[in-house]
Formats: C-alpha cells, structure tokens, sequence
C-alpha cells in the first residue's frame, strides 16, 4: 500500500501540459506553510498547562506527536496526524474516491482548515468540508448508556470549548471560508444522522470518548466511499474510543486493517 502517514503525497499526477514544476513546488510550499502555522511549530507555540504534556515551554517533540495542547496554534493533533490527513485527502483525489471531508470533533478548526486548502490548490469545487462539533467543549459522559465513558473528564476543561464563530473567524485569516465549508453545530447523537452530504470521501473521528466514536461510526460509516478512509484520532491513547472502535468492528463483522499513524491514531480504508 502507499506510504501515507508522514511523507507527503505524491499520488496525484501531474503532466506538464497543465502544471509546470514550479507550479507543483509551490503548491507543496503553500501547503507544508499551512501546516506548520496550524500546528504552531512555525512559531514555537507555547502549551497550554491544561495539557497533559504538563509544562509550560514548547517541544519540537511533543508537538509533532501532538502530545500538547497549543496555546494558540489552531489543532492539537500534531505535525504527524495532520500530514496523514492531508494525504489521504490527496489520495482520494488522486484515485477520483467521491464525497467530501468530514471531521467530527474539530477544537479551533486546524485539521479542517488544511482539508480546505488541499482541496483549494488541487480545484476541487465539487467536494465539501464539513466540520462537526458542540462548539461547546465535550459532553458530560452517559455512564448508563455508555458504561466506558463513565470516568471521562474531558466535559471539566473550557480549553475544549470553542465557539463556532472563532472557528470560522480562524478559516477567515487563512481566507478559506466559502460555500465549501459547512458547520454542523451539536451533540453528535442528535445531528450525524441527518449530516447533510451523501458520500464521504475521507472521514476523520477526533471524539475521544466512546459515545463520539461509536455515534459517528454507526451515523457515518455506510455513507463512506469504498476506497475511501476513515481515522480515529485517539484510538491508541484513549481507551474508551479503541473499545468504541472494536465493537463497531465486531458489530458490522468486518476486520480492517489498522495503520498505524503515530502511535497515537490509526486510519483504514473502507475495502467492503
């Protein structure tokens, strides 16, 4: 299988009738800039002490496997997670897999941001980005319905709150807020049944909790392009979304094979 967890893509084929090298190079300039602006590193973001590297000073490190949870750069999920997912976008472009890009869980919007812009340099006028969120921070863990969740804190920390309006005013400063980024404001058992998009071409879960992870699976998957991928961002560090994960497997009886990202998160593609 191609390699794509930390090189940069190169599926997508070129011919110098319509792209020069130049083109190309800047292209991939843009893009690696994007990058490191989302994840702070261009600037050396401080962590926020909420996080759970625990101190205040940046790390070249830590930053890359998204260890830390940045101050102000724009998505916590690392230099790692984020050029995953710039690849596989580039991937299902490359192979012509249909559907748009959907995240579930997005914080400030980085991840989501960067979906954009690949979508932007490659003309990809047809696909959506849609960005699914409380914007309000975690739910309080359902320990009834949800028995694995019912140690969950994660709904105690207002740096997991983001307003839905700082999030577009983040997608405004990379000028890529338009009529391809849709917001899908609320918990995701009351809205990921009806997301407004019938086909999804990459589709990237970053809930860490089971009830997250087991709703946009069960709402999400059969609307998943074969051919397409699928990332759970916390599935080898929260053991609530690996357990979310293994029953859905278990559930629908398929046993796709988990790539490794970073030892953080895991991606698969959908084969059946």
């Amino acid at each position: 299988m191609e390699k794509l967890d930390s090189e940069p893509c190169t599926a997508v084929v070129e011919t110098t009738d319509s792209y020069t090298s130049y083109v190309i190079e800047l292209r991939e300039r843009y893009l690696q800039l994007v990058q490191a602006t989302l994840t702070g590193v261009i600037y050396e973001d401080i962590p926020l002490k909420a996080s759970a590297a625990g101190e205040a000073k940046y790390d070249s490190a830590t930053r890359e496997y998204g260890w830390d949870w940045p101050s102000k750069a724009y998505t916590m999920v690392g230099s790692k997670r984020l050029l995953n997912f710039r690849n596989l976008i580039e991937n299902a472009v490359a192979h012509n897999i249909p559907g748009d890009i959907v995240e579930t869980g997005v914080w400030r919007g980085g991840a989501c941001i960067l979906a954009r812009a690949v979508l932007q340099v490659y003309d990809q006028k047809a696909r959506k980005v849609i960005l699914c969120d409380s914007f309000e921070g975690l739910p309080k863990p359902d320990s009834i319905t949800y028995p694995a969740d019912s140690e969950s804190t994660y709904h105690e920390y207002p740096e997991l709150a983001v307003s839905l309006e700082q999030v577009k005013d983040n997608f405004r400063r990379f000028n890529l807020l338009d009529e391809q980024v849709v917001f899908i404001k609320g918990w995701f058992r009351n809205t990921l049944k009806d997301l407004p998009t019938d086909t999804i071409a990459v589709l990237r879960l970053d809930g860490d909790m089971y009830e997250s992870t087991i709703e946009t699976l069960q709402s999400l998957y059969d609307k998943v392009s074969l051919g397409g991928w699928i990332i759970i961002d916390d599935y080898d560090i929260v053991p609530a979304c690996k357990k979310a994960v293994l029953h859905f497997f278990n559930e629908r009886n398929i046993n796709p094979t988990l790539n490794i990202i970073d030892g953080v998160g895991r991606f698969f593609q959908k084969e059946h």
